[in-house]
């Protein structure tokens, strides 16, 4: 558990206003003196983050942030940090001094409709405003200093936002299936182990009682001559056309990065935004959102295999911007569409703002191994296993 991925955590935002308490309930709720406590507004700057267990829940990720309404001569740029933190948030811990609630920024905070506990911190201050505000916040939780109750709640609130597509293959295969994962070993992989998303997957079928057998695409042929049967090939997308091209067509086939996009964000969605590639105009600016910020080498996904496949593909000039990790521009209206990468290295709250917000944008986008499959003219094969038609 201390090992898992921040990923596949689910993120809880603390905010609030300046001085409301947030750093010493932070402090209080992982345990540890990470953030520095102070009666001066504006101490917390930056954001804070820290992994922990939260029992029975499991794993999640704390993050304090600047306070709210920040009038500081840095203000603005604390404040574009805890937006950021926001926008990745699973739920939030909203703060409050007790002594000077803001009912109006409460309200505008629950017009954005994200899961929430408020909480009411310096109650020994209150005197009998405590007891109003508990008549008026029933659901409110009272700090006095011991966490152990705001932890149970936020437990009960995370396990409430659990959902299917927590899983990559568990309700798409039945136990006892055949799994085979393709592996390409290139500059890229990391030596002497698995990248996240071969890892996720091979713990995933162990999850669900799936038989899971790894191999490279050298080997793939002499593989499948000794299993049978094979209900799927999951394979990195990059080695997309050599496998279809090994692999018999009643086999079905996908990759890493289009189940990555069914678990974390809206296939459809993305499924959809392929319609675009086709489409893109001559000089045409696409943005290229990667969740790593690894070393970039000539075989490097996307930097130099989708751009150049795309180029080719549709005989136009296009150019690209890149995004790496949890950067994210302000302005979109420079690109013709996005693409993003599977994201092992995001959690799926990202994942869905990003999307959300490409959508009320209106522009496209799709992922990296949907764009592939494309690439390769294999995306309708690719999408039967979810039961959908990529008919790009």
């Amino acid at each position: 558990m201390e090992k898992t991925p921040n990923a596949l955590r689910r993120h809880v935002v603390l905010l609030g206003d300046a001085n409301a308490g947030k750093s010493t309930l932070f402090n209080a709720l992982t345990g540890q003196d990470r953030a520095i406590v102070s009666p001066r507004p504006g101490t917390t700057t930056d954001p804070v983050s820290a992994a922990m267990e939260l029992n029975p829940y499991g794993p999640v990720v704390l993050v304090d942030t600047a306070g709210l309404g920040d009038e500081s001569e840095l203000g603005g740029q604390r404040m574009k940090k805890t937006h950021e933190m926001r926008r990745r948030a699973d739920a939030a811990l909203y703060v409050a001094d007790i002594t000077g609630f803001d009912r109006e920024a409460y309200r505008r905070f629950k017009l954005e409709k994200l899961p929430h506990i408020l909480v009411f911190t310096k109650c020994g201050m209150a005197g009998d405003a405590a007891a109003s505000l508990a008549r008026e916040f029933d659901m409110a939780v009272f700090f006095d200093g011991d966490a152990a109750p705001l932890r149970e709640r936020l437990a009960n609130l995370l396990q409430s936002l659990r959902h299917e597509s927590e899983t990559l293959l568990g309700d798409l295969l039945p136990p006892e299936s055949n799994v085979v994962m393709v592996v390409p070993v290139d500059s890229a992989a990391p030596k002497g182990r698995l990248i996240l998303p071969q890892v996720q997957l091979l713990r995933d079928c162990l999850d669900h009682g799936i038989k899971c057998f790894v191999t490279r695409e050298s080997e793939l042929e002499s593989a499948l001559c000794g299993l049978s049967p094979v209900n799927l090939v999951v394979t990195d997308s990059q080695v997309f056309g050599y496998v279809n091209r090994v692999l018999p067509r009643d086999i079905p086939l996908t990759s890493f990065s289009m189940l990555l996009a069914r678990q974390k964000g809206d296939f459809h969605q993305l499924l959809e935004g392929a319609n675009a590639l086709p489409q893109l105009p001559e000089n045409a600016n696409i943005l290229m959102l990667e969740g790593c910020t690894h070393n970039h080498t000539h075989e490097d996904i996307g930097r130099v295999k989708i751009p150049a496949l795309l180029k080719k593909k549709t005989g136009k000039r296009l150019r690209f911007d890149h995004y790496s990790g949890y950067d994210f521009p302000e302005s979109f209206d420079a690109y013709h569409m996005a693409i993003q990468c599977g994201g092992c290295m995001l959690n799926n709250r990202e994942i869905m703002s990003r999307l959300e917000t490409l959508a009320d944008k209106g522009l496209p986008v799709t992922n990296y191994g949907i764009a592939l499959a494309w690439l390769n003219g294999i995306l309708a094969r690719c999408c039967e296993i979810f039961n959908t038609e990529g008919k790009t």
